[in-house]
């Protein structure tokens, strides 16, 4: 795969499209919030939350992503009665919801946060495109181009090939961004790069979590390098001798959990050059298109990423793709490709574009 194959799109705006969104005019006359569950692979209890806006008759969604526990502290169990009613613009709305407290109580993950305010936001664009009868795409001026995807998971904590296996004998063709763990074996590391599906290699290095076992994890780069010469290698780890195992593979680092702003874009323990774009990280829809912008100048690849959507959330980040690097290795394959044992076919890649007629979503 080549950078050219991983692009963004072509003739894409160097210039935030911001402006575009933020004068869109809103009426908000209610809010109300929807629990959303699923049950995920390795027998993960997913919940989220709908974020459910109401104005001149109709209704705009977001999704809040950051319930991992249901604790007293999500938007469907508190449902906070929020000063969020009037008439604004999209980007007048965005600045007075950050004045507002959104939590009854400190989240524990700070990033919960960026999470919360994005599904407000998102249903505030959803709800003003709603009401103005227009689409997201044409708004912006872009053109919705089919997606490709690849299904991200991990191996278990005890690593092993089946969960690969089932998931090819199902849907051959698909392709996948795998979480790397210190655990896996050489054998295990040659079986899954003989499957020659491999797009993403995800080293979770950014995250903070304790490394147990530093010469363990930097014989995982040893082995996963050479195997996946292709592969992207994502928020790779910032401990001694991993830099030095990198330094013939830049162009093919890339960074996720860095990157919440524009600003964030070549900040990073490496200089990789490609950025795994989360909406939900990045928190708001200034955030984002100012990711864009940036990206488009310095002709950095870019890929989506989501968290988990349930809901309305994950065809909004299949439709961002679709405008903004619909070619690249996406993470945001649908949300039925996270369970263990879906209930109907799955779809293939690319996704046809499927635009709504009207508002930030992807048709039904």
């Amino acid at each position: 795969m080549t950078d050219n194959d991983r692009m963004s799109v072509p003739g894409a705006s160097t210039d935030s499209l911001w402006p575009r969104v933020g004068a869109l005019p809103l009426v908000v006359e209610a809010c109300e919030y929807d629990r959303l569950h699923a049950v995920l692979a390795h027998g993960f209890q997913r919940v989220t939350t709908h974020v459910r806006l109401a104005g001149a008759g109709t209704d705009g969604l977001g999704e809040d992503v950051g319930v991992h526990v249901e604790d007293g502290s999500s938007l469907h169990e508190t449902r906070p009665a929020l000063p969020l009613e009037g008439e604004w613009t999209v980007a007048s709305f965005c600045d007075h919801l950050a004045t507002l407290e959104l939590w009854r109580r400190p989240p524990e993950w700070e990033l919960a946060r960026r999470f919360r305010n994005w599904a407000f936001e998102s249903a505030a664009l959803d709800l003003a495109l709603r009401q103005a009868g227009r689409a997201l795409h044409d708004v912006l001026g872009l053109q919705a181009r089919p997606v490709r995807f690849v299904n991200s998971l991990g191996l278990g904590e005890q690593p092993s090939f089946e969960h690969l296996r089932r998931r090819i004998a199902r849907s051959p063709g698909v392709r996948f961004k795998l979480d790397a763990q210190a655990t896996w074996t050489p054998a295990l590391v040659d079986q899954v790069a003989a499957t020659a599906a491999v797009d993403t290699i995800d080293f979770k290095g950014q995250y903070g979590i304790e490394v147990e076992d530093p010469e363990a994890l930097l014989a995982l780069y040893d082995r996963v390098l050479p195997a996946f010469p292709d592969a992207y290698l994502e928020d790779p780890h910032d401990l001694p001798g991993i830099a030095e195992r990198l330094g013939d593979h830049l162009d093919r680092v890339s960074y996720d959990a860095p990157v919440r702003g524009p600003e964030d874009i070549g900040a990073t323990p490496l200089r990789g050059r490609v950025v795994n774009v989360k909406p939900s990280r990045i928190g708001g829809l200034r955030g984002l298109f100012g990711v864009y912008a940036r990206c488009a100048r310095e002709r950095r690849p870019m890929y989506g990423g989501g968290m988990g959507e349930l809901g309305v959330g994950r065809g909004q980040i299949e439709l961002l793709a679709a405008l903004f690097h619909p070619d690249a290795p996406n993470d945001v394959a649908p949300s039925a490709y996270n369970e263990d044992d879906p209930s109907e076919p799955l779809p293939s890649s690319p996704l046809a574009p499927r635009p709504a007629a009207a508002g930030f979503r992807w048709a039904a």
